[in-house]
């Protein structure tokens, strides 16, 4: 194993390139501890983004070797064999600095693909009960574990062909809540879904699913969807 890496950070802004550092391994070193060791050792204007460094918040996600990946999570040992990294920002967002993208626009997908719940009841209702093995339940279970990391949209071929195109961690969120029993807003959101750049947009490459680091499956959250979707138009719930 050498007892350096060859390191090649993103610097810049979009029209940035790639600047290369020697970087010492460790034992059980993550690539985030690699980008923390060039920005407090080497160059402290380096621009990134983490927090809890254990896989929960999913703000440390960054292009590793050509693919997205929670950084906090990906052991140099599997990624970096030659010990060599190439580490830049995550695609199909804009870059701000460095490794740190704009998330407004994946944000605001997930803001029109109607991802937040709509109450069916008040406080002063009594609390509707669910069963966890209905059919329901177990579909918006399946999904409800996204993050919104950025990973899967980042991974996504129809984002980068299609800019309208909801992405899949915005239409993962909308089929959680279709299955929810107890959201009152599930007419709106299959309108919002099956609009241009919804659901009927993906063309299933599973790049999604693939990498998700949830072990999620987006794909199979978008196919329900166009289910519903379809089903909905047929009887008239909502419009062409």
């Amino acid at each position: 194993m050498p007892a350096e890496l060859s390191v090649a950070l993103w610097r810049g802004a979009e029209d940035g390139r790639y600047e290369t550092y020697r970087v010492p391994r460790r034992e059980s070193q993550t690539v985030l501890d690699v980008v923390s060791f060039v920005q407090r050792h080497i160059d402290p204007t380096l621009s990134y983004r983490f927090a809890c460094r254990v896989g929960v918040c999913g703000s440390c996600a960054m292009t590793v070797n050509g693919k997205p990946r929670w950084t906090c999570r990906t052991h140099v040992a599997k990624v970096a064999g030659d010990g060599r990294l190439e580490i830049g920002p995550l695609e199909n967002l804009p870059v701000i600095k460095d490794l740190a993208t704009d998330m407004q626009a994946f944000f605001e997908k997930w803001q029109r693909a109607k991802g937040v719940f709509e109450p069916s009841r008040t406080r002063l209702d009594a609390i509707e009960e669910i069963r966890p093995d209905s059919p329901a339940r177990r579909a918006a279970d399946a999904a409800i574990e996204c993050i919104n990391c950025g990973v899967c949209y980042a991974a996504c071929d129809t984002v980068r062909w299609n800019r309208d195109y909801l992405g899949p961690a915005a239409l993962t969120r909308a089929w959680t809540l279709v299955n929810d029993e107890r959201d009152a807003g599930v007419a709106a959101r299959l309108q919002a879904v099956a609009a241009a750049g919804g659901c009927h947009a993906c063309h299933s490459h599973q790049s999604c699913q693939e990498l998700c680091p949830q072990a999620l499956n987006p794909t199979a959250a978008i196919a329900g969807l166009k289910r519903r979707t379809l089903a909905a138009y047929l009887k008239g719930e909502i419009e062409p």
